[in-house]
């Protein structure tokens, strides 16, 4: 192998069987190998478990960039670990996306809270202690419609809640509380007893972002793929989280549509590639600390339909951002990604 070919280690989780079997073909993300490969790189698997870790952090320190994609939270297993690991590398000089530093900036709810100045952001409260949350959410929750509770750090909908007060009960006691974690059920429940089941959020330094729930959610979300800080495709999906089923569902009330992708020259989204390109990608850097060249290889902004303007137009509100593990992808963002990787490495030269 030429001494300028970069190599390229692609990170996600799985057991020694896994690291032991995969290759550049027999993985979900093998059109990012064949797009990397077609850039000139060298791509090569690096399964990551906790267990081997250290073996993994000597495969990571022999490449020149390192791509990653591993859930916060997966089968109770966290990033506690990958993190520091992934810090070390890129103080070792190997290039590292997405930095888990930046992944606390942007990839967390917290960020909601941060930007809520900005076109996406709506009424958006935080909540950084249990006793806070307890002071403060109650009186919240009574002044107005549903709200949406959102740990800081998570995944799948996990810690994600829509809550309401029973309307049955005249003293607010209990509250209606909706998981938006697959084939989640409602569940009413006295108002105290779901205060204490999110104590645990708060652990390790946590915190919960508190938002009014957006009325148009059956209408769908829309999933924007970035690369960098230009839009490489759209996901497009009637979601079923936080939607509560009618009376007498089945099965098939909780399953959500299909994820429809469309490019990035997708005539209907226009309006929202101009926004996300031109005005609140800026916004958001700007606000957090974070440089073009830190920005994630590949990230995606989540937006919910909000009110209609005074056009009738849509608006949109952002629901979260994913960095850690975004897939599955359009079908342009693998060449986005290597594309986008060409470029950052020639800025570190």
């Amino acid at each position: 192998m030429s001494k300028n070919v970069k190599k390229v280690a692609i990170v996600w989780r799985g057991d020694r069987e896994t690291r032991g079997a995969a290759t550049k073909t027999n993985s979900r993300y093998h059109r990012i190998f064949e797009e990397l490969e077609a850039a000139g790189f060298a791509p090569e698997p690096a399964v990551f478990d906790e267990a081997f870790a250290h073996e993994v952090f000597q495969q990571l320190l022999a490449v020149d960039a390192v791509l990653v994609w591993v859930n916060p939270l997966d089968d109770g297993k966290t990033r506690n670990v990958l993190d520091p690991l992934l810090r070390k590398v890129a103080e070792a000089g190997v290039f590292v996306s997405a930095h888990p530093d930046v992944i606390l900036k942007m990839g967390v709810k917290e960020v909601l809270y941060e930007t809520r100045h900005l076109g996406w952001g709506v009424d958006t409260l935080i909540y950084r202690s249990a006793e806070e949350f307890r002071d403060a959410f109650p009186a919240r929750l009574a002044t107005g419609g549903p709200r949406v509770l959102k740990r800081n750090r998570g995944n799948g909908g996990q810690g994600v809640w829509k809550v309401e007060i029973d309307d049955r009960q005249s003293d607010g006691t209990f509250v209606r509380v909706l998981e938006a974690k697959a084939w989640s059920i409602p569940e009413t429940v006295e108002l105290e007893a779901f205060l204490s089941r999110c104590e645990a959020y708060f652990e390790d330094g946590g915190s919960i972002v508190d938002q009014p729930f957006q009325e148009r959610l059956p209408e769908g979300m829309i999933r924007c793929y970035m690369c960098g800080d230009k839009v490489v495709g759209y996901g497009h999906q009637l979601i079923k989280a936080l939607v509560t089923p009618p009376p007498g569902y089945g099965p098939e009330a909780l399953q959500p549509g299909p994820r429809i992708m469309h490019p990035a020259s997708s005539a209907p989204f226009q309006p929202l590639r101009a926004k996300m390109e031109n005005e609140w990608t800026p916004q958001m850097m700007s606000v957090l600390g974070i440089d073009r060249q830190s920005l994630p290889i590949i990230w995606d902004a989540d937006f919910l339909f909000g009110p209609r303007d005074s056009f009738d137009g849509d608006t949109y509100v952002l629901c979260e951002i994913n960095v850690s593990c975004v897939f599955a992808i359009p079908d342009d963002a693998p060449a986005g990604i290597a594309q986008e990787l060409a470029l950052r490495l020639r800025s570190c030269s």
